[in-house]
């Protein structure tokens, strides 16, 4: 996997990510954001950010 590829797999994570947390800043009061990985099969990891809602992505683990 190259390191490309892998850029761009986790791309739409840490952009809602960003998003979430320019939303907390912006918000006239407190937020939280928690973030969780789990291991899943195939050399992939699902990542919830929980932040109000929970938004899911699945991404790939890269080869070290």
């Amino acid at each position: 996997m190259t390191t490309e590829t892998l850029h761009n797999n986790i791309t739409p994570a840490t952009d809602k990510l960003m998003a979430l947390f320019e939303d907390i800043l912006e918000h006239d009061g407190f937020g939280e954001i928690r973030v969780e990985v789990n291991i899943l099969k195939r050399k992939q990891k699902e990542v919830i950010i929980h932040c109000g809602k929970q938004y899911r992505f699945v991404v790939d683990v890269p080869n070290i």
